[in-house]
């Protein structure tokens, strides 16, 4: 599991460990990624192994790949996660932003994906699971680069389902609406000093938009990874999953 230090990451890297799985997780930030390791052993019991590496550049995912491998000497469940891009609208960003937000979004699911696949087909299972953004059924404002790479994400895991349902391989989407987390809180700061409102302010309208009324804790968000992980999910495939209180109106 990529990104796994913090937020929709950890998370779901404890509830999969609370599930019996074995993890290689990592992070930019070798330290948080540590602490976060540290903290599932504890809690689990379930063996972890922690990298630092940029999921943007090739050679460090292909490290973590390797590495996970040399561990386990298989994996199962590959979970693709990654930080969000920057707020902002579309005259926003030049050449170089779009282009760092398809190496940051799109490229290291790919290539996850593409080194699990074999071992997964020769085996007859395999899990497949990508976190996006509530933003891919109804893009949200203020953040075109997200609601753009995340959508190409989801098409490309629907496409991919098919091609590998045969071998017992699923692949789908897990898209959060309003997950309590340190990126919607930085979310939140920068909706209340664009609009001039106070961030409790910001916070009341988004709940009201939740039919639950509330935000979502990240436990609750970890589960729904687990679950798609698991042998009980095996006739879900392709399918955009959304963790959201009910706030997606779109079906």
């Amino acid at each position: 599991m990529t990104a796994a230090s913090k937020g929709l990451g950890v998370a779901s890297a404890m509830a999969l460990a609370r599930e019996g799985c074995d993890l290689a997780i990592c992070s930019r930030n070798g330290e948080a990624i540590g602490a976060a390791a540290e903290r599932i052993r504890q809690e689990t019991g379930r063996r972890v192994l922690a990298l630092a590496a940029d999921v943007t550049r090739r050679e460090d995912l292909e490290r973590f790949i390797t590495a996970a491998m040399d561990e386990y000497g298989r994996v199962d469940v590959v979970v693709s996660n990654t930080g969000g891009p920057p707020p902002g609208g579309f005259l926003d960003f030049d050449d170089a932003a779009w282009e760092a937000a398809f190496h940051s979004l799109l490229m290291p699911a790919i290539r996850l994906t593409r080194a699990a696949i074999p071992s997964m087909r020769e085996r007859g299972f395999g899990r497949l699971i990508y976190i996006t953004s509530s933003g891919v059924k109804e893009p949200i404002p203020n953040l075109i680069l997200s609601n753009a790479l995340r959508a190409a994400l989801t098409n490309m895991m629907k496409t991919l389902a098919r091609e590998v349902a045969a071998f017992g391989i699923t692949a789908n989407t897990v898209a959060p609406g309003r997950i309590h987390t340190d990126r919607v809180d930085s979310l939140d700061q920068g909706e209340a000093a664009r609009t001039g409102r106070t961030i409790e302010e910001v916070r009341r309208a988004q709940e009201a938009r939740i039919p639950a009324g509330r935000y979502g804790r990240p436990a609750e968000f970890g589960q729904v990874v687990a679950f798609l992980a698991s042998e009980q999910a095996g006739y879900i495939t392709g399918s955009a999953i959304h963790v959201d209180g009910g706030m997606t109106v779109s079906l």
